[in-house]
């Protein structure tokens, strides 16, 4: 049975220890569905002050809702609108101190103030992204970028 480790030290060892969790969470696992809700519930359970964590995945050109925790979401994101979509059409992470000064944010909860989006590409195909939003403005820095990304390329093992 996967047990959840307490996290301790700097930002970069707790997430040092997220990533070894990841993959061991995910080891021999083939459900792409199962590895997403488990990699959400992780994040979720790691971060503090955050209101959502979740994956949308590529569906015929547009972002469609996959597993996460949190309220409900919107359910499909067209390609290049929002942040999401802006994080697939860049291919690039999108890390937002104040979604209320994002060019086209899609307010999915009222209550988001900040939000970080990683893409995932898979075999140089945007797969999704991993969407991680916040009650607060300026939530994510640079260190969560670095490690998130890291968080993505650990995932993408299990894909």
């Amino acid at each position: 049975m996967f047990e959840v480790q307490s996290y301790t030290g700097t930002k970069s060892q707790s997430y040092e220890q997220l990533l070894k969790q990841l993959d061991s969470l995910l080891e021999g696992e083939v459900s792409v569905t199962a590895n997403l809700a488990n990699a959400s519930a992780l994040l979720n359970q790691f971060l503090d002050n955050v209101n959502w964590v979740g994956f949308y995945t590529m569906n015929h050109g547009e972002l469609v809702l996959g597993p996460f925790q949190g309220l409900p979401a919107c359910v499909k994101i067209p390609n290049g609108k929002g942040v999401c979509g802006t994080a697939t059409q860049e291919r690039a992470t999108q890390l937002v101190p104040d979604v209320h000064q994002f060019p086209g944010h899609i307010a999915c909860d009222a209550q988001s103030q900040s939000e970080i989006v990683v893409p995932i590409i898979v075999n140089d195909e945007i797969f999704g992204v991993l969407d991680i939003d916040a009650p607060i403005k300026e939530r994510f820095d640079e260190t969560d970028q670095h490690y998130l990304e890291k968080f993505v390329e650990t995932l993408k093992k299990h894909l």
